[in-house]
């Protein structure tokens, strides 16, 4: 049970003066030491009790002993020892506590169990309390911590002595000691009188008889302010290690650098960074020329309107040789300039501007740390005190140091994988088609997202043109990130742009892509080592004639089908093995697709996602298609919201939407052919009739000679039967000759008294190009000719 407080108040003196010198408060105390009752001297100025014409203006510290000579009530001086606080006040400078100890002349018994628990000559701070909870006797160590000798201090409560609201703190754990008997240990902290905090631990111990009775404490103060500020420095860098480069971002981690430091070490801390000399250019390695252009990267405040702050985050400042930022930068040390050696004005005598807003401010130290990585000088870390009444001192510049060099390496690191990223990006951005090309075969929309947090990926998709209006449709996905995945999707996406110009079968394809896989793998791997390249590829071929549609993967996810009129459906599509394994087939489906479906091709980066399996973003992806409002742009807009929104992706994306249109069966005409050159002539005819019915008789004459020469070909060198197909759209005509041969015309040089063998070279001057493709019972020669260079 806590006992009742034994204290006796009229044991002490005490009086209360405002800030204007009138006595507000009198205790019993003080009427038995000066004889003047309360009533008679409350309200009234405490000078008129100063004895012998004495003056006392207000002291300039928050602490002040001394004697004073006080008039009696009945006339006589009485020289008093007073001991004064000043008690802090919201708003204003706040009340006096005036005390003066009330005690008789006795000496204290030395047989008295207080008086042998004194060690005067101790290095340990001690003072001993009695019952009353007022001091007894202290020794020397103590009397220095308290500012004041021990015998004018007898007979006072704690409270009474510090005058600050941590000693009625200690009181309470010397009474709870003073009740129970147990010792305790109490850990107080106070503003220092460099600005710091000062750290006491006091060990509160019951002074007990010979009887075991309690009969006072013992308060022994040990200062750790030493310790307690080394821990803080060390809490601090820790904090820095575990807060600052927590992403490869340097703006950020900039930002973090500032966060820590304040308000811990300084009020306001601006981080800037080199501006390299040419756009894109790498910072050299030592001191950079002066003047020096300083980006503002991140800053940080005590106060929320950062007034502080002469430039925004983002702006470029050019800081002068006698400037504290450019010698920090120079020298490779910090620079410390403060107020109080008077060499502000002359650092900072370049800028004006800068000069007034730190009279305005009141900011009394600076602190510029170079920010250096690898022998490269990155930036500078200004730190500023206004706030703190203390300067820097050497621990703190030693602190600041290992924080920003620990930042500086973040800071670095985040730089140099920027600079990498941006260099992937920009090698994938040229790999990757910048436009998709118009066709009569698809309309097509297409997105690509970088990853959000993680290098960048070989996912590539394209849009490929092929022989009688067909298109092919592709998305892959290269394994790995980095500079050397962007470059392998380049290679393998020439590949495929190489195969599809023979036209090869979706499954061929793959085939033979799975072949230049595995050559790039054992390249990169050496000599009788494997390497690690690997991909996945989606390969379709639509042909807006037949309006059919064959597809095969290689370990690529299916692509999702959305018919007009009816639900996304993911098209039911043999996986096949992953481009890299050699040797194994690849299986090719063939679909009809009504004009208007829309084909959704997409890597896996797209649907998968830590918070979701790659079913589950598979089911977004079919919910985004099934909303049938605005085009293909909005709809993969709209694909990404769904799937990715606002944070991205871990890994990078690609996403391809084709819509298939119908060529109609009145732009397409089709000849059996017999075997006959004799009828090559009427063939001629027939084809211009139907190129006059189209409107397209200003290509009439070029269109006569290729049919002329591709029919003569097939009749003497293909076999039967033979076909003619002419197609065109609003572009293009296209002349197409079959047979059931499997030999593969190609161009030769004719001597001069040759009588053949000029007949395709005529063909490829006259047309925009031509080639030929296997079929299943053969091949056809084909021929391309543009209507809008004809116009």
């Amino acid at each position: 049970m806590r006992p009742a407080y034994p204290f006796d108040e009229a044991a002490t003196a005490r009086a209360v003066v405002d800030e204007h010198g009138v006595l507000v408060e009198w205790s019993e105390g003080a009427r038995r030491l000066l004889g003047w009752a309360p009533e008679e001297v409350l309200a009234r100025p405490a000078a008129t009790l100063l004895a012998d014409g004495a003056r006392v203006g207000p002291p300039e510290e928050h602490r002040w002993s001394g004697t004073l000579p006080l008039r009696h009530r009945d006339g006589h001086a009485v020289s008093v020892w007073v001991l004064a606080h000043r008690q802090p006040a919201d708003g204003g400078s706040g009340n006096w506590l005036v005390v003066c100890p009330l005690r008789g002349d006795d000496a204290p018994d030395p047989d008295d169990p207080l008086s042998q628990a004194r060690l005067v000559q101790s290095p340990c701070a001690v003072a001993i309390y009695d019952d009353r909870l007022r001091l007894h006797a202290v020794n020397d160590a103590m009397a220095q911590v308290l500012g004041a000798p021990g015998e004018r201090l007898r007979g006072l409560r704690l409270p009474e002595i510090g005058g600050r609201p941590e000693s009625d703190d200690i009181e309470e754990h010397m009474l709870q000691v003073l009740g129970t008997g147990r010792g305790q240990d109490v850990r107080t902290y106070a503003r220092s009188g460099d600005g710091g905090t000062s750290a006491w631990l006091a060990r509160l111990s019951p002074i007990t008889d010979a009887d075991g009775r309690v009969r006072g404490v013992c308060v022994a103060v040990h200062d750790f302010t030493d310790q307690y500020r080394a821990r803080q420095r060390l809490q601090l860098v820790n904090e820095a290690g575990a807060r600052i480069g927590t992403t490869l971002d340097v703006t950020r981690t900039a930002q973090e650098l500032a966060d820590v430091c304040v308000p811990v070490l300084a009020d306001f801390v601006s981080v800037q960074l080199v501006d390299p000399p040419e756009p894109d250019a790498e910072l050299p390695i030592g001191p950079p020329q002066m003047p020096v252009a300083l980006r503002r990267v991140a800053h940080r405040s005590i106060t929320p309107a950062e007034p502080e702050a002469l430039s925004a985050v983002g702006d470029s400042e050019v800081y002068p040789a006698a400037s504290p930022q450019a010698v920090a930068l120079l020298t490779g040390q910090a620079i410390v300039v403060a107020k109080a050696s008077g060499d502000m004005e002359k650092w900072f005598a370049w800028d004006p501007g800068r000069v007034r807003l730190i009279e305005r401010l009141g900011i009394h130290s600076t602190m510029s740390v170079p920010i250096r990585a690898r022998g490269i000088a990155l930036g500078v870390a200004v730190f500023t005190r206004f706030a703190q009444p203390a300067g820097f001192t050497a621990d703190d510049v030693l602190l600041a140091e290992d924080v920003t060099a620990r930042a500086a390496v973040c800071i670095d690191n985040a730089r140099r994988y920027s600079r990498e990223r941006e260099t992937a990006l920009a090698l994938q951005r040229s790999l990757l088609p910048r436009t998709l090309p118009r066709t009569a075969a698809v309309e097509a929309a297409s997105r690509y997202l970088p990853a959000a947090r993680s290098r960048m990926g070989g996912d590539w998709f394209d849009v490929i043109p092929l022989s009688g209006m067909r298109v092919a449709l592709v998305v892959g996905d290269v394994l790995g990130h980095g500079v050397q995945a962007s470059a392998t999707m380049g290679r393998l996406r020439t590949a495929v742009r190489t195969l599809a110009d023979i036209d090869l079968a979706p499954d061929e394809l793959l085939t033979h892509l799975d072949d230049v896989v595995v050559r790039m793998s054992e390249e990169a791997g050496g000599e009788g080592r494997p390497g690690e390249v690997g991909a996945t590829c989606l390969y379709a071929v639509y042909d807006p004639v037949s309006r059919r549609c064959s597809l095969a993967r290689a370990g690529h996810p299916s692509p999702v089908l959305v018919p007009p009129g009816g639900p996304p459906q993911v098209i039911d599509l043999p996986a096949g093995p992953p481009l890299g394994l050699g040797g194994l087939p690849f299986e090719a489906v063939d679909l009809h697709l009504p004009e208007g479906s829309v084909l959704s091709f997409y890597t896996d980066g797209l649907i998968e996602h830590r918070e979701r399996s790659a079913e589950a973003g598979r089911r977004l992806l079919c919910t985004a298609l099934a909303e049938r409002t605005g085009g293909l742009e909005e709809t993969c807009d709209r694909v990404l919201q769904t799937l990715l929104p606002g944070v991205g992706s871990t890994d990078d994306a690609a996403l391809l939407l084709a819509r298939t249109r119908g060529l109609p069966g009145s732009q397409v005409a089709t000849w059996d052919i017999p075997a006959d050159p004799a009828l090559v002539a009427p063939i001629r005819k027939q084809a211009l009739d139907q190129l006059d019915a189209w409107g397209l008789s200003l290509v009439a004459f070029t269109a006569e000679l290729v049919v002329s020469e591709l029919v003569t070909n097939a009749i003497r060198y293909g076999t039967p039967p033979i076909r003619l197909r002419l197609i065109h759209d609003d572009t293009h005509l296209i002349c197409e000759v079959s047979d059931t041969s499997n030999t593969a015309p190609h161009l030769r040089r004719a001597k001069t008294w040759d009588e053949g063998g000029r007949g395709l070279l005529l063909v490829a001057q006259l047309t925009q190009r031509w080639g030929s493709r296997h079929t299943v019972d053969g091949k056809t020669i084909w021929a391309e000719m543009s209507l809008r260079d004809e116009e």
